[in-house]
């Protein structure tokens, strides 16, 4: 087979291999706004639990 009829053929298939992927991807914003907010809530309870813990620890160490 020629080159230029290899490429052609090629280009052609990539195309349509890329039309038909298309419809199969999830909007690349919303999946990156989702897990954004996701690791934003996973930090604020980690920080909220690390509060917790480190007043446990003070009261432990330092009696009122």
């Amino acid at each position: 087979m020629h080159a230029d009829v290899h490429h052609l053929l090629h280009a052609a298939e990539a195309v349509e291999l890329h039309s038909k992927a298309g419809e199969f991807r999830l909007p690349r914003a919303s999946l990156r706004a989702r897990i954004g907010w996701t690791l934003v809530e996973v930090g604020l309870r980690l920080t909220a639990q690390g509060r917790d813990t480190a007043a446990t620890r003070t009261a432990a160490f330092h009696p009122a």
